[in-house]
């Protein structure tokens, strides 16, 4: 049993008559009081955050007020403990203070020096549990940074939403392209929360055979079919009082997505050949590359798991929306394997940043990381080299000469990379490089380029 939150005070003292006259003082005082006549199992019942304070006789049979102290202050040093004495024992009272005791009273108190003394140690409870909170919220932030590299506004948006649900008791739908790092979200969602504590579950639902899909979500009883020799428990049992994240959920077939909606409303499971119903304390996080709405129009997706799912969505950017994220992502990527292979890390050239700028990356983060891995080897950096938007892009050379020379190049490769996207005049396409169009009629011809060349128009368009 664990003490409620809404408990401001737990008052211990063996005496129940002066248990009901201090009990009677606090409750008119407007607190919320929970009167016990023994300070053991105390400690255990309460949260280490419990944002209450205790008040506790000392001399009482069994576990005293001295010992409950130390118990209570090992689970969190912080809790404000008061303790109370009819013995007028000064030294008593000094090895209480010097214990951790937040205040001593001699009996016979006044009831307002008890009443002043509570509410003084429930404000400075607050103030500690607000201070924790805060920090904790900092830690969380820094994490998740660290997690889910990147500054553009796609991905702020998705840390911030990260952080707002991963508090909550809410099943989460993370959608999100091939590669783009769906598991690392459940994964920070899981880590964030309050069952971090607890089991994190991964399993890909497209890489399950279908004749043992059920069987390895729901577990199975002996006999349950041929070759159940033992009993099995599933996944979903499995990480009880934890976090399920369930990848690729659209490969699912029908009737185990029929199960799954019935294990989501009444967070119970069944296991197979069984009869007796579980009870879950589970969080179920799912993810999918496609479109689940779409997927339920054509009958490939039930309806009605796709709006049990889609409370919470979370959509992950593909890293072509994510501008100058790709680099920040590479470089990290490839210190982190320069430093694992015992390499001196490489250091990204201009010509190079550019190519990695241009790059559509249909393989979003996991394809950048295996190239960022082959950068830190030293091989050769090659890519598909496509524009964003799937056409061809201009040729990239990456050169090593001189600063001058790759600053050249650098410059050369960014207007390239820019005339490769879709612009109706050269007035557009000076705006998107931020330079004036006489400015960059100049470095077009510096350069050999050509609006004209492109098939968005002629070079002598203004408009």
């Amino acid at each position: 049993m664990t003490i409620d939150n809404r408990i401001e005070v737990v008052l211990i003292d063996d005496d129940p008559h002066l248990r009901q006259a201090l009990s009677q003082t606090l409750d008119l005082a407007g607190l919320k009081i929970l009167p016990l006549a023994e300070a053991k199992g105390v400690a255990a019942q309460l949260p280490r955050d419990w944002p209450g304070v205790v008040v506790s006789d000392i001399r009482m049979p069994g576990m005293d007020g001295l010992e409950l102290l130390s118990e209570l202050h090992a689970q969190d040093s912080e809790l404000p403990v008061l303790l109370i004495t009819g013995h007028g024992d000064v030294p008593l009272a000094v090895q209480a203070m010097r214990a951790g005791a937040y205040d001593f009273l001699e009996k016979p108190f006044a009831s307002d020096h008890l009443l002043d003394s509570v509410r003084r140690a429930l404000a400075l409870r607050r103030l500690v549990l607000d201070n924790r909170s805060l920090r904790l919220a900092l830690s969380d932030r820094h994490e998740l940074s660290a997690r889910l590299v990147g500054q553009s506004t796609p991905m702020l948006r998705l840390r911030e939403q990260i952080g707002a649900l991963a508090a909550t008791r809410a099943d989460v739908l993370i959608l999100g392209e091939t590669g783009a790092g769906k598991e690392v979200v459940a994964r920070a969602l899981h880590d964030l929360s309050g069952r971090r504590n607890g089991p994190f579950v991964a399993i890909n639902a497209g890489a399950l055979a279908e004749s043992v899909v059920e069987s390895e979500l729901f577990g199975h009883e002996p006999g349950a079919f041929t070759g159940a020799q033992k009993r099995r428990i599933g996944k979903f049992e499995f990480a009880n009082g934890g976090t399920l994240f369930l990848d690729e959920i659209e490969s699912m077939s029908l009737d185990v997505q029929v199960k799954l909606l019935r294990l989501l409303q009444e967070r119970m499971v069944e296991r197979l050949g069984g009869n007796q119903q579980i009870p879950l304390d589970i969080r179920v996080i799912a993810a999918t590359k496609e479109d689940l709405r779409q997927a339920a129009d054509q009958g490939r997706f039930r309806a009605d798991l796709y709006y049990r799912l889609n409370v919470a969505p979370l959509r992950i950017p593909p890293l072509r929306e994510r501008g100058e994220d790709a680099l920040m992502l590479f470089q990290h990527f490839a210190d982190e394997a320069s430093a694992r292979h015992g390499l001196p890390p490489h250091q990204l050239q201009p010509a190079q940043r550019a190519l990695l700028l241009r790059h559509s990356w249909p393989g979003n983060v996991r394809e950048l990381q295996n190239a960022a891995e082959r950068f830190a080897l030293g091989l050769e950096l090659a890519l598909d080299n496509a524009a964003p938007d799937g056409s061809p892009g201009a040729p990239v050379e990456v050169v090593s000469g001189g600063l001058s020379e790759q600053v050249e190049n650098f410059e050369k490769t960014l207007i390239a990379a820019e005339l490769a996207r879709p612009h109706s005049s050269v007035r557009s396409l000076a705006e998107a490089l931020g330079i004036p169009r006489k400015t960059l009629h100049d470095k077009l011809r510096k350069h050999g380029l050509n609006f004209g060349d492109s098939s968005h128009g002629s070079a002598d368009e203004s408009d």
